[in-house]
């Protein structure tokens, strides 16, 4: 550990070793898309906080001085507000910001220092937390479990980075992008992703039925269900969640399955990526409801990731039928 660095209020104090909690990390992506991870709003709700946590942005200043204010959602259902000052930001090799509470967020006062290291192609990220004393520290791994925490955060990331940064920013432009207007407002169409009584109306191909599913809506839940073709043959599926931020976000890993919940290769293209990361935003344009899809190859090899980017004109196809399948189901909803 350095000496001289900063606590908690900022002053230089010398070592601060006995109450700091580090964690490092190298990933496989380039350091400038790192850093946009940790300062983009759409980014950091998918992977900032431990594993089960939702994280909602109300609002960020990213300058020093400025205030990010968000909420934690943990997986018991509490809501934990925090609020943030930032201290520096350099693009793209540094952050730095006070944890500084006020009436409604949560006691711990500590200064977090990120630092992106570029290695080629790859970047290396320090987190440091610095608290205001070694039982300060001792207090928040105890009751909150912070070191094992910060670990997952990071992994959290990885996870995201794998699928969303892993590839060079022209490759990253291939990633299969759709958005679509509803004529109905945020919370119904939230709904009709995540109840089946809804998702059997719409849910699958054009031509396809809706035969079976439950659902079960939480960080590692599943939507386990079947299909079955025109032609008459079953075909199922599953998404994993990672994040529940109702109505405004889901994000989960999508297979093809069996009736068991396995993985299973895609029943007409074995070479089909095994996992692909979806990610549904959920935002209010007027009185209408926009959503913007995002979906990634996570876990895949290069091959599989060349089969899914030349596969883009086929999602295109098969998603637009879905959506349309969802407006019109929307629409008997909406009427109502």
């Amino acid at each position: 550990m350095a000496a001289k660095n900063s606590d908690a209020s900022g002053t230089s104090t010398g070592d601060t070793s006995d109450r700091e909690l580090v964690v490092t990390r190298v990933f496989d992506a380039p350091r400038e898309l790192v850093f946009e991870a940790f300062t983009d709003p759409k980014h950091l709700a998918n992977w900032w906080g431990p594993r089960g946590f939702s994280t909602t942005t109300r609002s960020m200043d990213l300058r020093p001085g400025g205030v990010w204010r968000l909420v934690m959602h943990g997986p018991d259902g509490r809501d934990y507000h925090n609020r943030i000052v930032y201290d520096e930001v350099v693009r793209p090799e540094r952050i730095a910001f006070q944890h500084v509470p006020d009436a409604e967020c949560e006691p711990s006062i500590h200064r977090t220092i990120i630092t992106l290291e570029a290695l080629g192609e790859q970047t290396r990220v320090t987190l440091k937390m610095v608290f205001e004393s070694a039982e300060a520290l001792a207090f928040i791994i105890k009751n909150y479990r912070a070191d094992t925490g910060a670990v997952q955060t990071l992994e959290r990331l990885g996870e995201l980075l794998d699928g969303l940064f892993a590839e060079s920013p022209a490759a990253r432009e291939q990633v299969f992008r759709i958005s679509r207007v509803f004529d109905a407002p945020r919370a119904l169409v939230y709904q009709a992703w995540t109840e089946p009584a809804m998702l059997q109306h719409w849910w699958g191909p054009k031509g396809f039925t809706f035969r079976t599913g439950r659902n079960d809506v939480q960080p590692g839940g599943m939507f386990h269900y079947a299909l079955v073709s025109p032609e008459g043959r079953e075909m199922w599926g599953r998404w994993v969640f990672r994040q529940v931020v109702a109505p405004e976000l889901l994000s989960f890993v999508a297979s093809f399955s069996d009736a068991d919940g396995g993985v299973t290769r895609h029943p007409f293209a074995p070479e089909w990526p095994l996992e692909v990361l979806s990610i549904v935003h959920f935002s209010d344009v007027g009185d209408k409801t926009q959503i913007e899809m995002i979906g990634l190859p996570i876990h895949a090899s290069e091959q599989e990731r060349q089969i899914f980017r030349g596969g883009r004109d086929s999602m295109q196809h098969g998603w637009t039928g879905t959506l349309d399948e969802l407006a019109a189901f929307l629409a008997t909803q909406h009427s109502e």
